[in-house]
């Protein structure tokens, strides 16, 4: 293996540079370039958005102004608690090995590693050859990776990342300062065409990582806090299906459905849609406002919020106890009669003749008691049938509507004498007003209170200080029931007045009302029915074909696992 050419000053604590930006001697022109290239970076760090890409960049940019071969980011991570800090591998670069996969992965922070060292004590560690580390130090080089690519490891310059508080957030490493920005590093010439890290890539890489560290928190930061509000969002949305158990899943299912179509529409590239285009940040902004599209359910009555029959519960029981004590009075109005009449013709009951008129009285009080009985069950069996709010678009009700709606005024009719001897109602004009609801299970009153949810989800969200990138989540949340032909609520608003993200939300939002199986007062809807009901909801103007045609032709459904 080739020797390294005799180098002055490789005494770390006695070596001498020139700084090109201070030095008055230094050229003019590699003092104006060196400037504006740590302009240049430090402007390409602050725009830099994702984290990902932000390391990557440090490290390009740490190893061009170092001419480095290699180099790799650590971050530090207490996710486990301070006790148990780690240290994430998170960007690996080598040019002389461009292909290498690379894999993130964690590993114990302990003084026996370089970049642990470094986390640990916050010292930099500038090493002439990795292969012949002092014997009096804790630290090792791991020469698997070597041995493994077939690399050769020499000078290595590892510095702290701190943030504004001295913090250390991570460690820089940069491997093999080259002689030459195109040299290819080998095993066979490594010690020959590298050199030691010099006191100036020090100075400046010290900046560097001070101005990176100050830009990896601001993203850690921005992480924190959009893990903060996705947090209250998710609660947000537990909080809802709490209220109401039987729709869980729902918003989120509806979330999905919504992201998945929006970006099919951001594929198009031609026709109506072909305009349409959805970021990353727009694509979150459609998920929140679909996710709490809803939220404004906690502001409903619970007993209206969870009615699932035409009568409450507490109602339905009532009648039941009204007819049970119906029933019973029957009964001992009955044996009331017959004991009445016994008394009345004492020798009645010693008579044997097959014809005796005592008996058939007696027999008659009983058929009459047994008509009335049957006649007060099928009347409750009818109060139960159409207690689903599906039973008046049943086909047996409609056939048999004039003989229903008959034996309904007889029900109103019906008095029963109550424990207090009084006559009274079986069934209350309120209920059979409920009953006799020709479409679903709300009365107006209920269904404003219900669609009321709509306009507290939009005050509630707007109360939110949302960012720029997330500042129309209300208004989408808001349309969510309107319809473009202006028949929706609680706006009226029709047509383009309907954001395009809202518009989408409503597709998603009725299918997934149509096929959910969880919901325990209807059955789920086969998806080749629920899309023929789609396309009717657009042949009414109420639903945008485009966006319709989109979804079933690219069966967003299947983000789901549904399947045709």
């Amino acid at each position: 293996m080739a020797e390294r050419p005799p180098l002055p000053n490789v005494i770390p604590e006695h070596r001498t540079f020139v700084d090109p930006v201070l030095d008055d001697d230094a050229d003019p022109r590699e003092r104006i370039a060196l400037i504006e290239k740590l302009l240049s970076i430090g402007t390409a760090l602050s725009s830099t958005e994702d984290l990902g890409e932000l390391l990557r960049l440090i490290l390009v940019k740490c190893r061009e102004i170092t001419l480095s071969d290699a180099g790799s980011v650590y971050l530090l991570d207490r996710s486990l608690g301070e006790d148990q800090p780690q240290l994430i591998f998170k960007v690996a670069q080598n040019d002389s090995l461009p292909h290498l996969p690379f894999q993130e992965f964690t590993l114990p922070l302990n003084p026996k590693s370089l970049a642990g060292y470094v986390a640990l004590t916050g010292e930099t560690l500038s090493i002439d050859d990795a292969y012949a580390l002092p014997a009096d130090v804790s630290y090792r080089f791991d020469r698997d990776f070597d041995k493994g690519c077939n690399y050769r490891t020499c000078s290595v310059l590892v510095l702290p990342m701190q943030d504004q508080r001295s913090e250390i957030i991570g460690v820089l490493q940069l491997i093999n300062r080259k002689q030459g920005p195109d040299i290819c590093i080998t095993p066979d010439n490594a010690m020959a065409v590298t050199q030691p890290y010099s006191m100036w890539e020090e100075t400046i890489l010290r900046s560097l990582a001070s101005q990176a560290a100050i830009s990896i928190e601001r993203h850690l930061l921005q992480d924190d806090i959009e893990n903060l509000f996705e947090g209250f969002v998710k609660a947000s949305v537990k909080a809802i299906e709490s209220r109401d158990p039987t729709t869980s899943g729902h918003s989120e299912r509806v979330a999905v459905l919504t992201v998945g179509l929006a970006e099919e529409v951001s594929s198009v590239d031609m026709g109506p849609l072909g305009h349409e285009w959805f970021g990353d940040r727009q694509l979150q902004e459609i998920r929140y406002a679909a996710l709490l599209h809803d939220f404004g359910k906690i502001g409903v009555p619970e007993k209206i919020l969870n009615k699932r029959n035409k009568l409450y519960p507490g109602s339905l029981e009532l009648i039941r106890q009204r007819f049970a004590v119906a029933k019973r009075t029957l009964q001992w109005e009955c044996a009331q009669q017959k004991y009445q009449y016994l008394v009345e013709h004492p020798h009645a009951h010693g008579e044997k003749t097959s014809a005796c008129p005592h008996c058939e009285q007696v027999l008659r009080l009983e058929q009459e008691m047994e008509k009335n009985l049957n006649q007060l069950d099928e009347y409750l069996q009818l109060i139960e049938q159409f207690n689903a709010p599906e039973a008046i678009a049943t086909k047996q009700f409609e056939i048999l509507s004039e003989q229903v709606f008959y034996k309904f005024t007889q029900l109103a009719q019906y008095r029963y004498r109550d424990v207090d001897g009084r006559l009274k109602s079986i069934v209350s004009e309120t209920d059979l007003e409920q009953l006799l609801l020709p479409r679903g299970n709300l009365n107006p009153e209920e269904r404003q209170a219900i669609e009321s949810h709509v306009s507290q989800s939009y005050e509630f969200l707007r109360e939110i200080p949302w960012t720029k990138g997330l500042s129309q989540v209300p208004i989408i949340a808001y349309g969510h029931h309107e319809k473009l032909n202006g028949s929706g609520y609680p706006r009226g608003i029709k047509g383009d007045e309907i954001p395009i993200q809202t518009q989408m939300m409503t597709i998603a939002d009725i299918y997934d009302a149509l096929t959910a199986a969880d919901r325990p007062y209807k059955k789920p809807l086969p998806i080749h029915v629920v899309i023929r009901v789609l396309r009717e909801e657009v042949e009414k103007n109420h639903l945008s074909d485009d966006l319709v045609q989109l979804f079933v032709q690219r069966r967003v459904f299947r983000v789901l696992g549904h399947n045709l």
